[in-house]
């Protein structure tokens, strides 16, 4: 589905550059999809950094856990 989504996006953007080629394209309307893209991206990122961020919380845990583990295991 990915795919089909990514060769859609590919070909509707050729036709855009087509019709901005010949000056069928108004200059606000790319502004709005540039604008558009831009906030849609930053949202992603900011995602993205949430779920990084709760990863590497897990991962010191775990890790934490993992070390409580060794410590205790090699004493007995």
């Amino acid at each position: 589905m990915f795919e089909f989504v990514r060769k859609l996006t590919e070909w509707i953007l050729q036709k855009e550059e087509e019709a901005a080629k010949n000056c069928r394209i108004p200059i606000e309307e790319i502004d709005k999809q540039i604008e558009i893209v831009k906030a849609k991206r930053a949202k992603l990122e900011e995602e993205c950094r949430k779920n990084l961020s709760e990863l590497d919380r897990i991962l010191g845990r775990l890790e934490s856990i993992k070390n409580i583990e060794i410590i205790k295991c090699s004493k007995e």
